[in-house]
């Protein structure tokens, strides 16, 4: 029971870091589809 809670923390953890560097990621214009170049995608990612 306890090493269920201790992943599931540790899951819970490791998507919420994912989740905060795409939203931070966005805020800085760039794009998780085109990784950032929109010279590559003619800027239809923005």
């Amino acid at each position: 029971m306890m090493g269920t809670i201790l992943v599931g923390g540790i899951l819970v953890v490791i998507v919420a870091l994912i989740i905060r560097s795409m939203i931070k990621d966005k805020k800085a214009g760039k794009s998780f589809q085109c990784g950032g170049d929109c010279g590559h995608c003619k800027g239809h990612c923005k």
